[in-house]
Formats: structure tokens, sequence, C-alpha cells
């Protein structure tokens, strides 16, 4: 494992070779952005999310009528990245070939995770290529945490267009169909720990493409743009000093699922032959 830093003038960003995961975004006034993975609260920074976001029911799924084995959130956050290539403002990461192996996940592909640091924004993009003769089907979600030392109660998030945003009920890792008012109406969803309680916030149907985490103390804010991305999520636990803002591909299964990869919402059907980029920004304000 290597920890590989960007830097300019505005931000010092620290990316491991583990699973191509940020570690830490400092500002050019020394304060940390991102939360330190406190093995108190959650021994993680900001894992990639791939080949599945979210949990599966059995943490299996169906193809062809064979049943494969998937953990929450897929095996990419836990396997070696080669880094192909790098500068000072960007840096990308590859796992291809004998690490991206899994009986689980039965194609060849590759598999790159890219940071491009400009200014005060850090541009994340996921690039999947099929190498098979098959349809290679996958999901993918970011799981970047946002440091809040002063709790989240002290946060809220702006959305860029008037919500009513309604989260679905987790049942452990499956999602139910019954849903939760948030707001209505309104673009801005004031950060609750009571949220929490269970596991996430889960936006199904949330308009906006972008969402600043903004504080009540201060001038800083984090802004994150999520144009490839249908699906958000908000995820803490209660009392802890992080927030985590995810924007994904698919969502968990479904509680009722059959369990086919084929018909999960919002799963890529990718062609052989064919490369996939989805790209959030993260821009770091104050």
């Amino acid at each position: 494992m290597a920890i590989i830093t960007l830097k300019n003038d505005a931000l010092t960003v620290k990316i491991s070779t583990m699973g191509a995961e940020l570690q830490s975004v400092c500002d050019a006034n020394g304060v940390e952005r991102i939360f330190d993975a406190n093995p108190t609260w959650w021994k993680q920074h900001a894992p990639v999310l791939f080949p599945v976001a979210g949990g599966l029911r059995d943490d299996e799924y169906l193809l062809g009528g064979k049943a494969y084995h998937m953990p929450k959130h897929g095996f990419a956050k836990l396997r070696e990245f080669e880094l192909e290539s790098s500068t000072d403002t960007r840096a990308v990461f590859l796992l291809a070939g004998e690490a991206a192996k899994d009986a689980g996940f039965p194609y060849e592909y590759e598999f790159r995770v890219k940071y491009i640091l400009r200014g005060n924004r850090l541009e994340v993009s996921y690039i999947v290529t099929n190498l098979d003769e098959k349809t290679m089907y996958y999901g993918i979600g970011a799981h970047e945490a946002y440091a809040t030392p002063e709790g989240i109660e002290k946060y809220y998030a702006v959305f860029d267009e008037t919500e009513s945003l309604k989260s679905n009920v987790l049942h452990g890792n499956l999602l139910g169909h019954e849903t939760i008012d948030l707001t209505h109406d309104s673009d801005t969803l004031p950060l609750k720990y009571e949220y929490f309680a269970v596991d996430a916030i889960v936006l199904r149907n949330v308009n906006s493409r972008a969402v600043t985490l903004r504080s009540s103390l201060n001038d800083r804010a984090v802004r994150v743009e999520f144009p490839g991305f249908d699906y958000l999520l908000f995820w803490t636990k209660p009392g802890a000093p992080y927030i985590c803002i995810e924007p994904w591909c698919n969502f968990q299964d479904w509680v009722d699922t059959d369990k086919d990869i084929t018909q999960k919402p919002g799963v890529i059907a990718l062609q052989p032959g064919e490369r996939r980029i989805h790209t959030h920004t993260i821009e770091f304000i104050g």
C-alpha cells in the first residue's frame, strides 16, 4: 500500500492505492475536510463501491440462474490498485488482471479511479471497461465522509433545486417500499442524527444533481456535483463527527427482490468492448 499526494495552492489531497480510497483533503488554512477514520466511529474515509453499491439479499445475486456471492458495497475497496499514472494534480489507479478477479464477478474487465485536482475542486471519475465477450452487469457508488467536528446537527444540505424528499426505510441492508417524508417544497435539509438511527437516508427521486453541505457556525462548505448518478444517500452514525454524501448509480436490493441482477434498478449493462465513465466533483469552499 502506498499513499499518493496531489497538491496545488488550494488543497492537499492524499489517496491510498488500497481501494483507490481518498484519505485526506486539507485546505490552504490547514483544515482537514475529510473524516479521519477514527475507529471509534468508522474505520474508513471514502471507500469506492464497486461492482455494487449497497447490500444484496443474502449477499448474492442471480445471473443466468446461477448464484454469485457479493458482499455489501462490493470488493474493490479491499483490493490493491496499481498507480497507472500521476502528476502533481492528477492520479489514475487501475484494478485489472489477477487483482481484479473475483468468483462473485465473472467478467474480464478494467476498473480505473481517476482523481484530478483543479483549484479547490476534486474531480473523481470511475472508468469501467468491459474486456469480456458477454454483457457485464455492475453497480457503482461514492462514499466520501466529510468532517463535521461539531456534530452534523450544526450542518444542513442545500440542494440545487426545490425538493420534496422522501427516504425509503432500510431493513438491515435491504430497502423497504415504505418511505419517510423529510422535506416538502424546500431546497434545504437540516441534518439530524435521528435520521440515522436505523442506517441511511436513501433518496431515489431526487431532482437535483448537486448538493452543498453548509455549516451554521462558519463559511466552510462542500459542494458535490453528481450529474452521472441517479440516486443520492446520506449516512453517518448517531453522534459521529462526519456525514457521508454518496452518489450511487444503483441502490440496495428491495426486501422482496428476486435477486436477478439483470433486473436490479440502476444496474448498468455494459456491452463487450464498451467503456463507461461516472464522474462526480467535490468543491471545497471557504
